[in-house]
């Protein structure tokens, strides 16, 4: 992917990393049919979600077709300081991934 999907941000708010991350994505759940053809939309959606801080995993998450489109995630973790950085990465079930990097402030 030439752009990221995946947009993020991590800041130290009270002693904690918080971090939120919107990722672009169909999510459809293979129940939706095509208005003009009648027949169904494959399946697609993101299926494995993980965070990494310095090389260790903070969050690993598996999601399913019942996911909305373009998610939102957001969650805290201890231990991590500003100018280190954050990973989010996911893979989806027809192989997609993508994952984007932020510092944290």
């Amino acid at each position: 992917m030439a752009k990221s999907s995946i947009k993020i941000r991590a800041k130290i708010k009270k002693g904690a990393c918080e971090v939120k991350a919107l990722m672009k994505h169909p999510m459809e759940t293979g129940q939706r049919k095509n208005k003009k053809t009648g027949k169904k939309i494959p399946a697609h959606f993101i299926q494995e979600v993980n965070c990494t801080h310095n090389g260790q995993s903070v969050l690993a998450a598996e999601w399913g077709g019942a996911i909305s489109t373009n998610p939102y995630l957001s969650f805290i973790f201890d231990g991590a300081k500003k100018g280190e950085s954050v990973t989010i990465s996911w893979l989806d079930n027809q192989g997609g991934k993508d994952s984007m990097t932020a510092k944290i402030k």
